[in-house]
């Protein structure tokens, strides 16, 4: 007699993992690009249930490797770095997004209307729009660092995915997911708008070093520490001091 197969038993096992190699995916997009001990780590797993779980990913075409970003004033250490796992289109498609092929249409539409800038006008409308919801949020803080976690949650909110990594010459902020990732790529001036209105809500400069429209595992952007108020006095007092004659008298 052939050995009866709990099919009930096969059941559950698959639902797990097909949760499992969700949370896989859910990770990547709420972190950014992961290497599979960093995957392993979070989701305490063992190296080899994490490589099945992210081979499946591959070949479904959720997942893709990529050599990780290294910043050029990053030292390089010692052995070729791991390789991480970043979201693909197909892949980023499977969670919510707040744009369709009818906004596309639309753009495209406006785009070709001779003797307009329209698409750089709805870009710029849709940063002010940004910037009413969430500009008090980040107007309430009082340091740097408070704007630009206010700028964080605003952004989370909105499905953005936000983390905010400091280093050593500045702050990055990391959107792990763009909900109309599909309309910037076609259209940068989206991107640039929002880069612009992160410039004013914040008070600063601010850098796009990467961006998921461009094919980047995340939308990176790169705000400098701000200058000290000792640094501020020191350098005020140094050109104050450099206004004095040797009687002591300002010039």
């Amino acid at each position: 007699m052939a050995e009866k197969v709990d099919l009930r038993n096969t059941y559950v096992v698959k639902k797990n993992e097909d949760k499992t190699r969700d949370l896989v995916a859910r990770t990547i997009l709420e972190n950014g690009p992961l290497s599979a001990a960093d995957l392993a780590s979070k989701l305490s797993l063992t190296a080899a249930g994490i490589r099945r779980h992210l081979d499946l990913l591959l070949e479904a075409g959720i997942l893709e490797a990529k050599e990780p970003y290294r910043s050029t004033k990053v030292a390089r250490g010692r052995g070729r770095p791991s390789k991480v796992f970043v979201l693909t289109d197909l892949g980023r498609a499977t969670f919510e997004h707040s744009y369709d092929d009818l906004a596309v249409s639309a753009l495209r539409f406006m785009s070709n209307v001779p003797d307009s800038n329209l698409v750089a006008d709805f870009a710029n409308a849709r940063a002010q729009e940004i910037a009413r919801l969430g500009g008090q949020r980040v107007a309430r803080a009082k340091t740097q660092s408070g704007k630009i976690d206010g700028l964080a949650s605003f952004l989370n909110q909105e499905g953005y995915a936000t983390t905010v990594k400091s280093t050593a010459i500045g702050i990055e902020l990391c959107q792990h997911h763009c909900p109309i990732a599909h309309v910037a790529s076609q259209f940068s001036e989206l991107c640039e708008a929002e880069t612009e209105i992160f410039s004013q809500l914040l008070g600063s400069h601010v850098q796009r070093l990467a961006t998921i429209a461009r094919g980047d595992g995340v939308c990176t952007t790169y705000i400098p520490h701000a200058p000290s108020q000792t640094s501020q006095t020191s350098h005020i007092s140094q050109g104050n001091n450099a206004n004095l004659t040797n009687d002591g008298v300002k010039s």
